[in-house]
């Protein structure tokens, strides 16, 4: 019976997706102004998980800067990106690995929506795409970033990237820590359909510019990763390395 129960939540939850996801098609081709469709996409992000009837636990919201800053947030499942555009404030740009950018359907909705992209493995187009982030850091846009780069199912935070601290710190913007758990239960790597499970966001106090941690990217991704992995229940994979 419960397996019948899991089945049934995610198709369920599959059908309501496509349809937010067909909403937000719709937004991004015919709503005018970038702002109004970052606020309905957000919209229609919190819709799919409040519609299958998961309701996340955020916690912290008034640890978010008012000004621009940068939030990282460890990355356990496909859901991580939808959950973050649904439940932080539209104003967000997500950035996201460039390899989307062949994906034309989600390329053109994350793309109408703000989101920016980065190559990873070109380094010309690496480049270029760094220098977009740190402008758009420097103007002072609010960022968001996954910078393990990628999930796995086992469960754990692997090592940050570089790149959204030294967007950071090139722009003088606090880094807000975000640890997200429960995705990894509900949709975790291997998996094609959801399951029914609590979910968290809990956003932790902020890295501001006068931290002593600040002035290095090496050690500000080392510092926010830590703060992500003491609000967790989940091991250090760096640390099962050594």
């Amino acid at each position: 019976m419960r397996r019948l129960l899991h089945a049934f939540f995610g198709l369920y939850a599959i059908f309501v997706f496509a349809l937010c996801v067909l909403f937000s098609l719709f937004v991004a081709v015919l709503v005018p102004g970038l702002e109004r469709r970052r606020r309905l996409v957000a919209g229609a992000a919190r819709a799919a998980f409040l519609l299958s009837g998961v309701r996340p636990e955020v916690t912290g919201l008034g640890n978010l800067p008012t000004e621009g800053c940068v939030v990282v947030a460890n990355h356990a499942s496909y859901l991580d990106g939808i959950l973050l555009k649904g439940f932080l404030p539209a104003r967000f740009s997500f950035v996201i690995k460039g390899e989307m950018r062949d994906v034309p359907i989600a390329h053109f909705l994350m793309r109408r929506s703000g989101a920016r992209f980065v190559e990873r493995f070109k380094s010309s187009e690496s480049a270029r795409d760094a220098r977009q982030i740190v402008k758009a850091a420097r103007s002072g846009e609010s960022l968001g970033f996954f910078p393990e780069g990628t999930f796995v199912a086992e469960p754990g935070v692997g090592r940050f990237r570089a790149g959204a601290f030294m967007a950071a710190i090139k722009g003088s913007m606090p880094v807000v820590p975000i640890a997200i758990s429960g995705t990894r239960e509900m949709l975790g790597a291997g998996r094609v359909l959801p399951r029914p499970g609590p979910i968290r966001i809990e956003i932790l106090p902020p890295i501001l510019p006068d931290d002593p941690a600040y002035g290095n990217h090496h050690t500000l991704a080392e510092k926010a990763r830590q703060r992500i992995l003491e609000a967790l229940d989940e091991p250090d994979l760096l640390a099962t390395l050594d």
